[in-house]
């Protein structure tokens, strides 16, 4: 087929949206007469990335399931089941116009609809699953069956799918590891000469993260090394103030790969993308697993390269300042294992994994 016909369906973080994103670019450089339209949500990362990369989008009006007893929880699954109504309808009009030959879903919520329609009775559209994680996603459970494929990250036994499983590795954006390091201390104001670490907590920011850099950020600053940190939208008025010569504060980075190039030490969680990443780009880190994700999933990634001697970990609920300021002050300036680190890490990472991904999406449509 000359003009394929494909929806990518994912969002509501970066876990599920970049590689929705790495998908599609793969399947546009290999035929540019392919049509595809990303589904996402209103209420996800997505609904400001998608206008930035210019890419043919449609937005659902619905969102996860709010878990705690708050007043505005309960309100907003309140509404959720009128929420799911709008999305199925819109979602139908979009399937009868756009017609696709093939549906792929990256996870989370944003993709549990379009993967819905798809593989009803009238459709019966071929779908095929991409999961991050060691341990998969609610909507991957969901539609294992349904499903031709299931691209996994991680070579997990234990999974409970009753699918065809294939071990891909995770989709990483294009280029992400060809980062200019000149442009990159340009564009974040910090100097060549300086060691620099960079912390981050995935697409949203952590809070829990922010704090703990918080207290010890001025003396790693006063140490001669320079800290890029990305704090995540919600948090980044609490922390702006800090921004000086050693230290870059900011909400969001558009351009990973200039972040990556400069980066020396990444401090940050284990979610799968981020590890799919700094693992291409070879890069030491010390990871501190989201102690609530499902399954203990972020716990289970950082020790694949933990194993491999690619990152120190360290866990939220033992976790103090005195102890992270003195493993980052230890580790940033001992550079022989800060190499074997990078070397490892690059060792485990999986550079091929969209190219892989996209092949099975072919030879299942065509």
């Amino acid at each position: 087929m000359d003009k394929l016909r494909i929806i990518i369906a994912g969002g509501g973080t970066g876990g599920h949206l970049f590689p929705a994103l790495a998908i599609g670019e793969e399947i546009i450089s290999r035929n540019p007469k392919t049509k595809i339209h990303y589904i996402g949500s209103q209420f996800g990362l997505e609904a400001k990335v998608f206008p930035i990369k210019d890419v043919w989008h449609t937005l659902l009006p619905i969102r996860g399931f709010q878990r705690g007893l708050h007043y505005n929880n309960m309100i907003r699954n309140f509404i959720l089941p009128f929420r799911i109504i709008r999305s199925i309808y819109k979602c139908k009009k979009i399937y009868n116009d756009f017609m696709p030959n093939i549906v792929i879903g990256t996870g989370g919520y944003a993709s549990a609809v379009p993967l819905l329609i798809a593989t009803n009775k009238k459709n019966k559209i071929p779908i095929i699953l991409q999961e991050q994680n060691s341990f998969p996603g609610l909507t991957t459970k969901w539609f294992a069956k349904k499903a031709k494929k299931i691209c996994v990250a991680f070579n997990e036994k234990n999974t409970n799918l009753n699918a065809n499983i294939i071990h891909t590795g995770n989709p990483i954006r294009t280029g992400i590891a060809k980062g200019e390091k000149e442009s990159g201390y340009k564009n974040f104001n910090l100097k060549k000469r300086c060691k620099t670490i960079f912390l981050f907590g995935g697409s949203q920011g952590s809070s829990f993260l922010n704090k703990m850099l918080d207290s010890i950020v001025k003396n790693i600053a006063k140490a001669g090394v320079q800290i890029l940190w990305q704090t995540g939208d919600a948090e980044y008025e609490n922390y702006a103030h800090l921004n000086s010569s050693n230290i870059h504060v900011t909400p969001f980075i558009n351009n990973m790969a200039e972040a990556y190039a400069i980066s020396d030490l990444i401090i940050c969680r284990s979610g799968a993308l981020t590890l799919a990443e700094i693992t291409v780009c070879g890069k030491p880190s010390i990871l501190i697993p989201f102690p609530y994700a499902a399954g203990n999933h972020q716990k289970k990634n950082a020790q694949t390269l933990v194993k491999a001697k690619a990152a120190k970990i360290f866990f939220q609920n033992n976790l103090n300042k005195k102890k992270l300021m003195y493993s980052i002050m230890n580790l940033i300036h001992n550079e022989k294992e800060l190499n074997n680190m990078s070397k490892a890490s690059k060792l485990i990472g999986k550079p091929n994994a969209t190219k892989i991904i996209v092949d099975n999406i072919y030879d299942t449509v065509l």
